[in-house]
């Protein structure tokens, strides 16, 4: 699991949405610092010779350095996040063999949860309740997904802004801006170390550039000894807890009944999947998450039947750069949830129906 998704988790909008993220959330930008496995841009030596030749850097090459910079190193940190009023922290392991990637991820404050995934396969230890839930993720949220999304639009709806250097966690950085095109979308500012372009801070930018939320390592060894057997043997050891293995089905909104009549610019369809509740359902009416990509931000759409007892007045929330709407859509009850602005979530939420 990517480090920001495991962090994230406990700062979801509504128990509703929390109960459903925690286990299927895909993250875009707020996996930067983990980047690596699902990317295909340029290697490291051509974005050294394009920028040598350019004198700057495009805002692919930028993204390529630094999923190259995670490809390459392992490391162990500390990692900071704060949104508005609330603060949290983990304790980061990451180890990658160009290949393989193991991470573990504890957190140091809230509730004690330990996540350790290797590639696509999640476990997550809540000591408190001796529960572990295993789970396999087609999608790990990596930033930048790029080879995710069929064509590279990056470079149509995001420009990238070199803008100085300075020192995070001992190790000096450059300062990069990812910033939107449009109004669809936030910008990012990322601190890059300079020797191995891996990221060691993110802010998501809102409107006239205001932080609304940040990501940081306060602490950060590069090159660190992490044994990627031993955290195979952690992530295997499952004796005193209850493992819980959620059900997901690959499927097609269109399968399921669903599509959107308008298109969203820049963002296209990644994944689709129902999960098992253990309750009967006849077909199309199981839950479902749709989701969504511009190659750096991700948008999710959960639809569920509607319950009266539990879905209540539509509604909007915000936790830092998290936003979620939710709505009925006749006989269902429609979550729209992403690291984007408002008004985004909202065409999602206007272009969906029914189709059966």
């Amino acid at each position: 699991m990517p480090v920001f998704a495991a962090i994230a988790s406990s700062r979801l909008p509504s128990r509703h949405a929390h109960l459903q993220l925690r286990r299927w959330r895909p993250v875009g930008a707020m996996a930067l610092l983990t980047a690596g496995l699902l990317f295909g841009g340029p290697s490291q030596a051509q974005v050294g010779s394009t920028a040598q030749a350019t004198g700057t850097r495009s805002v692919n090459e930028w993204l390529s350095r630094m999923h190259e910079a995670s490809r390459q190193r392992a490391y162990t940190g500390t990692l900071v996040v704060s949104a508005g009023a609330s603060m949290s922290a983990s304790k980061v392991w990451h180890v990658c063999d160009g290949s393989q990637q193991m991470e573990r991820i504890d957190t140091l404050t809230g509730t004690p949860r330990t996540t350790i995934r290797r590639n696509s396969d999640v476990i997550t230890f809540e000591p408190e309740t001796k529960t572990a839930v295993v789970e396999k993720r087609e999608s790990l949220g990596m930033f930048p997904e790029m080879l995710r999304t069929p064509n590279n639009l990056i470079p149509q709806f995001y420009a990238a802004r070199e803008t100085g250097v300075q020192r995070v966690a001992g190790h000096l950085a450059d300062m990069v801006e990812i910033l939107p095109k449009d109004d669809l979308r936030f910008g990012y500012r990322i601190w890059s170390e300079r020797q191995t372009g891996l990221v060691v801070k993110l802010q998501t930018l809102g409107e006239q550039g205001a932080v609304l939320e940040q990501m940081s390592f306060s602490e950060l060894q590069l090159d660190a000894p992490v044994s990627m057997d031993k955290l195979q043997k952690l992530m295997k050891d499952t004796r005193g807890y209850e493992v819980h293995k959620p059900l997901l089905k690959k499927t097609t909104a269109e399968a399921e009944g669903w599509r959107l009549k308008e298109a969203v610019p820049g963002f296209t369809a990644m994944s689709c999947h129902t999960r098992d509740t253990g309750a009967a359902h006849t077909p199309g009416t199981a839950p479902m998450q749709w989701v969504f990509s511009d190659g750096l931000a991700s948008v999710s759409l959960f639809v569920e039947p509607f319950d009266a007892q539990r879905h209540g007045q539509e509604k909007a929330a915000a936790v830092g750069a998290t936003h979620s709407v939710s709505k009925r859509v006749g006989d269902h009850w429609l979550t729209v949830l992403g690291e984007v602005p408002p008004p985004t979530l909202r065409r999602f939420a206007l272009a969906l129906e029914r189709t059966r």
